[in-house]
């Protein structure tokens, strides 16, 4: 079964796409006010930083930023093996009273934003979580949506979606990979 991989985001979709996302963050949230970003890793991360900046350009306003690793919150822990890589979490203030976008890279089955989910409750308790996604490729198994969506893509069973960021990879898109060369 060979994979094909298409470009579903360049370089510049991937630029104008972010740029949208925190537009629609600041809708959502009538501004700035009492708004934390936080980031899933790994690149999660990334996106919620570039969103960051594009809101900082905008508004003139410096969002806390924070990172969540979900990997001891994950259902499936079993079966990542016996020494899970476990990365950092960081949230930049109390949570009490805040908006907290939890941002993602891809949204597939919604178990990675339960565990998020589930690890922000340890952390406090927000007036209001969102969340923003790159892609949101369907396929849940959980009744979990997005609120800021990037792109929606049609992904065939068993097919993939990889992001690349240019601080973790060095390039910047998104490639869509379906099985026996079907395109997107």
């Amino acid at each position: 079964m060979s994979q094909t991989p298409i470009v579903a985001l360049n370089t510049r979709a991937v630029a104008r796409t972010i740029s949208r996302m925190a537009d629609e963050i600041l809708e959502l949230n009538d501004g700035t006010d009492d708004l934390i970003l936080v980031g899933i890793q790994r690149r999660g991360v990334q996106i919620a930083e570039r969103i960051g900046e594009v809101i900082r350009e905008r508004e003139q306003v410096e969002v806390p930023r924070g990172a969540l690793d979900i990997t001891l919150y994950r259902d499936d822990l079993q079966t990542v093996g016996p020494r899970p890589v476990v990365g950092k979490t960081h949230l930049p203030t109390a949570l009490e009273g805040k908006v907290v976008v939890i941002v993602d890279d891809v949204l597939y089955t919604g178990r990675t934003i339960r565990a998020a989910l589930d690890e922000l409750a340890d952390f406090g308790r927000p007036s209001r979580i969102m969340l923003a996604v790159l892609i949101d490729r369907g396929g849940r198994e959980l009744p979990i949506h997005a609120d800021v969506i990037g792109k929606r893509l049609d992904v065939a069973k068993g097919g993939r979606v990889d992001v690349f960021v240019p601080s973790l990879d060095q390039r910047d898109e998104v490639v869509l990979l379906n099985p026996d060369g079907g395109s997107a």
